[in-house]
């Protein structure tokens, strides 16, 4: 394995996740220094010179948002030969465009909600429930409407009737872009850690908002992460499904695939995060908590997984 000893983390950015990797890039910062690297921070926003990133032996990547998971980031790091942490940009790409990562899932043959895609949303647009039914012959009870590209919770909505749907367009932050039309799978929500092609505890997510937003992921102090009290069929049926969609997609050295669970025990894969969040709230280091590992072995690991 290389010999690592200088570590930059580039966090920050200019995304709606900007705040969070904010959080996540001072918290792996710290934990570098408590494991003995030399390390930076540095806002990538403040990079203008990529060259100057091979002063370093490796870049942790703890920008979210399509900055630091759209996989332009890490294109243009193996342009110049820069080490990073994570999956490369083919995987990030694929991953942040989630009609795209949807698309390789069912050529997988990978369980995942049922759904279509519109390029831009209207007052005048088609119901969603009658287009959901002109394409799959049912209507669901619930639909989530969700951004075909961004990061946590950013512009999702729950509809369970045209009504909804017409407050949506009202309030959503950005309706000139791509978006997905998902049947809403209503029973339990988990999160897997995938750290060097192994499953970490499962979390199981629980919150008392209508689901998983970003005031739940961020914010809320009612939202709890514990760990999935599952039988023996269901966490491994949960583990493959997972490590089938992380190599499905090229994913490498870390990454957090999010999984629903319906009321007849089958898993749906919903999103897959090349950069997971790494804050006090995040679930990467909740995971890994269970496996009595702490903060800084967990960013250990990540980088011993990504030169592998």
């Amino acid at each position: 394995m290389v010999k690592i000893n200088k570590v930059i983390v580039l966090y920050g950015g200019l995304s709606s996740e900007k705040e969070i990797s904010i959080q996540s890039g001072a918290g792996i910062h710290k934990a570098l220094i408590e494991l003995g690297y030399k390390a930076d921070l540095k806002d990538i926003k403040d990079i203008n010179d990529f060259e100057k990133l091979k002063n370093y032996d490796l870049v942790f990547i703890a920008l979210h948002g399509v900055e630091g998971e759209g996989g332009d980031l890490q294109k243009t790091l193996d342009d110049f030969s820069i080490k990073y942490t994570g999956s490369k940009s083919s995987a990030c790409s694929n991953t942040w465009n989630k009609w795209i990562f949807k698309e390789i899932l069912n050529i997988n043959s990978i369980s995942n909600p049922r759904g279509y895609k519109v390029d831009g949303l209207d007052m005048k647009m088609q119901s969603p429930f009658l287009k959901f039914k002109d394409i799959f012959g049912e209507v669901p009870s619930s639909l989530f409407m969700k951004p075909a590209e961004d990061g946590s919770s950013i512009d999702i909505f729950e509809l369970s009737n045209n009504d909804d749907f017409q407050q949506a367009l009202k309030i959503c932050q950005n309706i000139n872009r791509p978006f997905i039309f998902e049947e809403a799978i209503k029973h339990k929500e988990f999160t897997v850690t995938i750290i060097n092609h192994e499953c970490l505890p499962v979390i199981e997510i629980q919150t008392k908002n209508e689901f998983y937003d970003y005031d739940a992921k961020y914010l809320s102090n009612e939202t709890s992460w514990s760990q999935a009290k599952l039988s023996s069929a269901d966490l491994n049926s949960i583990n493959e499904i997972s490590l089938s969609a992380y190599k499905a997609l090229n994913c490498f050295g870390w990454a957090r695939v999010d999984i629903l669970q319906d009321k007849n025990g089958k898993f749906y894969v919903i999103e897959i995060n090349t950069v997971p969040g790494m804050t006090s709230h995040s679930c990467v280091p909740k995971s890994a908590s269970y496996k009595n590992l702490s903060y800084k072995e967990v960013v250990q690991e990540i980088i011993h997984a990504s030169l592998k």
